[in-house]
């Protein structure tokens, strides 16, 4: 495994983080009937580890709470060797103060987390989505109370847009406080709108970047088919909202030739799409999933595919975005981004 640095920290991660949203077979939710046991999430966090994947990633909602406390039971006996990332910001209660990113939640989640998962500390403790009722100061004071105690050793954010986050390294840098040392947002081979500022930001402040959903719920990983139904038991089969809206011409064209680079390098259309999301610079890491250890395999082997720069070509052709305003006005003007 090659491990990467996290930002301009010195934290080194591998370049494949598991993700732990399938965890623990929570019978509400939207994770009802997609996820797995715990032997079976038990079974694919050990073969990750086997592999070199020393970075592990959840959330408080996965599975209401269910997800850290699978995490919590495996990771115990192997606390130093993990780089544990979970997430708070959503809605765990029914009271007015049981969700967003005040001083109030931030503790009342940290000591949540901090008990399900059975730990003293969380190695990267992410808001989940930016709040803008709450102010950026408040956020960071409040992280950065939690790391002077102990409980949280880097502070990232994830689903905030490009001003919200430049916003927040400022607002760090001018208060003295803990910031942002990873972003992690959507971005696969049929969604790359972070392409146009956020990860331009994260490269040029020296934030981390993680890949969430790099699969597009599945949709890349080879098993799906245009003008056929969703194989059974798989997650576009339950998430049937999000197929219709997968469901188009243009991301069945980047299914097809993302199936026929992978068809001329020998390996799987999961494998490619991932090695593409870290061929991307600054990307630090990709967050998989998986149900079994059938699937763990094919998406590990992302980190040893090297892939051409011929294919890489190919792939962005066909997954092309529209830069639109005011990038192509400035790409016309000045002749670059």
């Amino acid at each position: 495994m090659h491990y990467r640095q996290m930002g301009r920290t010195g934290l080194r991660v591998s370049p494949i983080c598991l993700g732990a949203m399938t965890f623990g077979d929570a019978p509400t939710g939207f994770m009802a009937g997609v996820s797995c046991d715990e032997d079976t999430s038990r079974a694919i966090m050990d073969r990750a580890f086997e592999a070199g994947v020393n970075f592990i990633d959840t959330a408080d909602v996965y599975g209401n709470g269910l997800s850290e406390e699978v995490v919590g039971r495996w990771m115990k006996p192997r606390r130093d060797r993990v780089v544990l990332a979970t997430k708070g910001r959503f809605t765990m209660g029914t009271g007015p103060n049981d969700m967003g990113l005040s001083r109030l939640h931030i503790k009342q989640a940290v000591e949540g987390s901090l008990r399900r998962l059975n730990t003293d500390y969380i190695d990267l403790y992410q808001v989940h989505m930016q709040d803008a009722r709450t102010p950026i100061e408040e956020t960071l004071e409040a992280l950065d109370r939690l790391v002077d105690e102990g409980k949280i050793l880097y502070a990232g954010c994830s689903n905030y847009t490009g001003y919200r986050l430049v916003e927040s390294l400022w607002a760090a840098e001018r208060k003295n406080t803990t910031r942002y040392d990873c972003l992690q947002a959507l971005y696969n081979l049929t969604a790359r709108e972070v392409e146009r500022e956020l990860l331009p930001a994260c490269n040029a402040f020296g934030v981390g970047f993680i890949a969430w959903s790099p699969l597009a719920s599945g949709l890349l990983s080879g098993k799906y088919r245009q003008n056929m139904p969703a194989p059974d038991g798989s997650r576009l089969a339950a998430w049937k909202d999000t197929m219709a809206r997968l469901d188009r011409e243009n991301q069945w064209k980047i299914v097809e030739e993302l199936a026929a680079c992978a068809a001329e390098l020998g390996t799987s259309s999961a494998t490619l799409a991932l090695a593409w999301v870290l061929a991307k610079p600054g990307v630090t890491s990709v967050i998989i999933g998986a149900r079994n250890v059938e699937q763990l395999d094919a998406n590990l082997a992302a980190d040893a595919l090297t892939v051409p720069a011929e294919i890489l070509a190919r792939l962005d052709a066909a997954s092309k975005v529209e830069p639109g305003y005011p990038y192509d006005f400035i790409h016309r003007v000045d002749g670059r981004w």
